[in-house]
């Protein structure tokens, strides 16, 4: 199949259409409006066969992850999404892959309104970038570097079932049954927090997404904000599937070092903190409370039972890291 045929095929013609979407795909480039008093988010994310997805991952599930993890970004700056862009690397043009690949596309982006405006198709491994925009008001985009001492360290959803969900499916971690198919899941398809990244507005001092590890990622906060914090281990929100199948050392490992869960980390002031809980409850968003950003710079002070807890081995994921 030629490029564009495949293009006119499989991309030109599905998804969501937005009335803000002048040209999509079809021409050199795609014109777009952005409304007045909004600021446009823009985040890219590359998924690498052999990387980011293991090689035998369904299509659907390789699609649905690359629009979950942009999406996700745009989440921790408080954006609301609105169009993405693909580039499609391709080793063959395999049909039936190509059809499952665009029902994950279009699953997501369809649910949260997305458009798919143009990108790019090309021979070469497997692999894929998205470009993802969104909207944001003016003076209300989240960012990591607002944290202050005495903020409360906050993270939605549960932690580690996705690195768990990777160690079934690489034969690391052996489990079968209801609760290795729900990590698995959590695995291949995440749940981006949009609606509470646009509640997070003007509320949280700080934000940021787990994609590499709960640890990296707050390091990435404590560093762009040049403080420390005190995080109570015991507190991490934890699923039952994963206490059904590791002992509760591990389910801390995995919780603070396993990357993928694509949940929100953030921080708010005593001021707010009734307000976001009772927000967040009322739209039935789990949020829980882990620990207390401190002064003293760069340092994570780990506790366990309100006694020092060691950790010892990686912070979480990072390229180009051969150890």
């Amino acid at each position: 199949m030629k490029e564009f045929d495949l293009i006119d095929r499989f991309f030109k013609h599905g998804g969501h259409q937005r009335k803000d979407v002048l040209v999509g795909i079809g021409d050199d480039a795609a014109l777009t409006k952005v409304a007045s008093n909004q600021c446009l988010a823009t985040t890219t994310d590359t998924l690498v066969s052999g990387v980011h997805f293991l090689p035998d991952t369904p299509p659907r599930a390789v699609a649905y992850k690359a629009v979950a993890a942009n999406l996700s970004d745009l989440a921790a700056m408080g954006a609301e999404p609105a169009w993405i862009s693909l580039s499609l690397s391709l080793p063959d043009t395999d049909e039936s892959w190509l059809a499952e690949f665009t029902k994950g596309l279009y699953d997501l982006s369809q649910y949260f309104s997305v458009q798919l405006i143009g990108g790019d198709t090309v021979a070469g491994p497997l692999a894929l970038t998205i470009t993802a925009q969104g909207f944001v008001p003016e003076q209300s985009a989240l960012t990591r570097s607002g944290a202050k001492p005495g903020d409360w360290i906050y993270v939605t959803g549960t932690v580690g079932d996705a690195g768990a969900g990777l160690d079934i499916l690489k034969g690391d971690l052996a489990a079968a049954g209801e609760s290795a198919d729900y990590l698995i899941k959590r695995h291949q398809f995440p749940s981006p927090r949009v609606v509470a990244g646009t509640m997070l507005r003007r509320a949280a001092s700080a934000c940021i997404d787990i994609s590499d590890g709960l640890l990296a990622d707050l390091h990435h906060i404590l560093e762009a904000s040049e403080c420390g914090a005190m995080l109570h281990v015991d507190r991490l929100p934890i699923s039952e599937a994963l206490t059904e199948l590791v002992e509760e050392q591990q389910c801390f490992q995995y919780g603070l070092t396993a990357g993928d869960d694509y949940e929100l980390l953030f921080t708010i002031g005593e001021e707010y903190k009734s307000q976001v809980e009772t927000a967040f409850s009322s739209f039935n968003i789990r949020a829980t409370c882990i620990g207390q950003v401190t002064g003293v710079a760069g340092k994570t002070d780990l506790r366990l039972n309100d006694k020092p807890f060691k950790h010892s081995g990686k912070q979480g994921f990072e390229h180009f890291n051969a150890s």
